[in-house]
C-alpha cells in the first residue's frame, strides 16, 4: 500500500520503519530531513511538504508532538488537505485532545478526507519492536479495513469507539503512568533514606503488590542517574496537562492529577524539559536528600 507518513521523530521513525519492513511503500516528511535518512536508505521517498507526502498516498499517518503541530500539518498551507485525494483516510498517531482531533476531522471531512485518532502507547521500545498498543477512535469500517496495516506497528490494536475515544484512552493511560513517576520516587527515597539499597527495594516491590511496569526500566535509568531522553519530560508535561485540561472541560475533579502536573512544571523550571520524563524524580531526590542510585 502507498502510505504517506508525516513526523519521523523518535516514535514516528520506528513506526515508519516497521511499515516499510511490512512491504508498504512510504512517502515521508518531517521538519528535519536528517531524521528520515535511515528510512530513505530503506526505500522511503522523501516529500518536501505534508501535501506532497499525501498526494500520492492511499493512506496517511501523522506522528507529531502535539495539537498545534497536528493542526498545522493537516490544515495549514502545504498541509495534508492541500494534497490528499478525496476519500483518503488519515490516522493520527499523536497524543492530542479529543476536541482538537474532532475539529481537524470536521475540516478534513469537508475536503473528503476521513480522520481517525490512533494514539499509541509503548514507548520507543514498543515502536522499535512493533509491540505498541494502538487505540483507535473513529469510523469503525475504516478501522477494520486498515487494521492489517496498523498491525505492522502494534500487536495490541484496538477499536475504542467514536472519534476521540482512543485519545481519551491514551490521556487516561498517560495520566496514570506519568503520575507514577512522581509517586514511586517518594516511596523509593523513603526506603533509601532508611538504609535499603535501590536494587533491593526494586526486587522487593517487583515481587509484591506494589509492582508496576513503570519501574521496570529504573535499574538502567534512575539507578544509574541516566536521564537521556526517549520520552522527553516536556512531552510528559504536555500529556499531563491534556488530562487536567480535559478534566476542567468535563468538570471532573483531579486533585492528585493537578498536583502531578505541578511537579512536571517545576521540573521544567529546573531546565530538565529535554531530559527523560523520569527526570521528575530528581525533585523528590533533592527534597529528601536521598538519591535513588545504585553505587555498587
Amino acid at each position: 500500500m502507498k502510505i504517506g507518513f508525516i513526523g519521523t521523530g523518535n516514535m514516528g521513525s520506528r513506526m515508519a520503519r516497521n511499515l516499510i519492513l511490512a512491504g508498504h511503500e512510504l512517502t515521508i516528511h518531517d521538519l528535519r530531513k536528517e531524521s528520515a535518512q535511515e528510512l530513505i536508505s530503506l526505500g522511503a521517498d522523501w516529500a518536501d511538504s505534508p501535501s506532497a507526502a499525501a498526494s500520492n498516498s492511499d493512506l496517511v499517518f501523522t506522528s507529531l508532538p502535539g495539537p498545534r503541530e497536528v493542526e498545522q500539518v493537516t490544515l495549514g498551507e502545504g498541509g495534508i488537505l492541500d494534497g490528499a485525494k478525496i476519500g483518503t483516510p488519515m490516522f493520527d498517531l499523536s497524543t492530542i485532545p479529543p476536541s482538537t482531533l474532532q475539529n481537524v476531522a470536521a475540516a478534513a471531512r469537508d475536503r473528503g478526507v476521513y480522520v481517525l485518532g490512533a494514539p499509541v502507547s509503548g514507548g520507543t521500545a514498543g515502536a522499535e519492536n512493533g509491540t505498541l498498543c494502538v487505540m483507535v477512535g473513529g469510523n469503525e469500517a475504516l478501522f477494520r479495513k486498515f487494521e492489517p496495516v496498523l498491525n505492522a506497528i502494534g500487536n495490541k490494536v484496538m477499536y475504542c469507539g467514536e472519534l476521540g475515544s482512543g485519545n481519551v484512552c491514551k490521556i487516561v493511560n498517560n495520566l496514570i503512568s506519568l503520575s507514577l513517576n512522581v509517586l514511586l520516587p517518594e516511596a523509593f527515597t523513603l526506603g533509601v533514606k532508611a538504609g535499603v539499597s535501590p536494587s533491593i527495594l526494586h526486587e522487593a516491590v517487583a515481587g509484591s503488590s506494589g509492582s508496576t511496569r513503570t519501574m521496570d526500566r529504573w535499574p538502567s535509568t534512575i539507578f544509574k542517574g541516566d536521564f537521556r531522553p526517549t520520552f522527553a519530560l516536556d512531552l510528559a508535561a504536555k500529556d499531563v496537562h491534556l488530562a487536567t485540561e480535559l478534566a476542567r472541560e468535563l468538570k471532573v475533579p483531579l486533585e492528585l492529577g493537578n498536583l502531578v502536573e505541578q511537579q512536571y512544571i517545576e521540573a521544567q523550571g529546573k531546565g530538565w524539559g529535554a531530559e527523560n520524563s523520569l527526570a521528575v524524580a530528581k525533585l523528590q531526590e533533592e527534597r529528601a536528600n536521598a538519591p535513588i542510585r545504585e553505587t555498587s
